[in-house]
């Protein structure tokens, strides 16, 4: 974001320090008083930073996509084969996963802020589109029978295992299992109508 390239150190402290808070223990449950005692700040400092609360909290949530958007596509990035490629939030969830276990804060983002006209909302909702679509992008650049429908179910297969993250189900290994499953079975038709098709003569 080009507000955090020139954000003062206690304007970076501030916005780590609601990251932590608003993730950790809920965003109606943080007040601005909390947030500029953990970032060592006055809360004069905090509004003349980010103005409210909810710009403040609008901050965290496009910082946090921004992050998670590199991650993903630098794992599709890295990817050789594409239908491997369309696994591959799957496998940043992993990595993300490791520092980040209490589930989905943009989902946590959408049950706390309902209106559908607040910046946050619409950034946690614009998030989840982006993955949708990034699915059915990856989908048809392997050449599956039927991305958009693809898709929709490794995107719900996504989702469900962020949600459960906090709980000890093992629902990531998974879901990554049954989506690699899907993609595969995807991929087979074209694979093998290529394969059996006869040769021009």
């Amino acid at each position: 974001m080009r507000e955090a390239q020139h954000r003062t150190p206690a304007g970076r402290r501030i916005v780590a320090a609601a990251e932590e808070l608003f993730y950790n223990r809920g965003i109606t449950a943080v007040g601005v008083d909390l947030i500029a005692e953990h970032s060592g700040v006055t809360k004069r400092t905090l509004y003349n930073q980010f103005g409210t609360k909810d710009h403040l909290v609008t901050t965290y949530l496009a910082e946090r996509d921004e992050r998670w958007r590199s991650l993903v596509q630098a794992t599709v990035d890295a990817c050789a084969d594409p239908a491997e490629a369309v696994t591959a939030p799957f496998d940043a969830l992993r990595v993300w996963s490791e520092t980040n276990s209490r589930g989905c804060a943009f989902i946590n983002a959408l049950a706390e802020l309902p209106d559908p006209a607040h910046p946050a909302h619409q950034i946690a909702a614009n998030q989840k589109r982006w993955l949708l679509n990034l699915f059915e992008e990856l989908a048809t650049a392997a050449h599956c029978a039927n991305p958009a429908v693809l898709a929709t179910q490794l995107f719900v297969l996504h989702e469900g295992a962020l949600a459960t993250l906090p709980f000890p189900f093992g629902t990531l290994s998974r879901s990554y299992e049954l989506a690699r499953k899907l993609v595969q079975a995807d991929v087979a038709p074209s694979t093998l109508r290529l394969d059996t098709a006869p040769e021009n003569l």
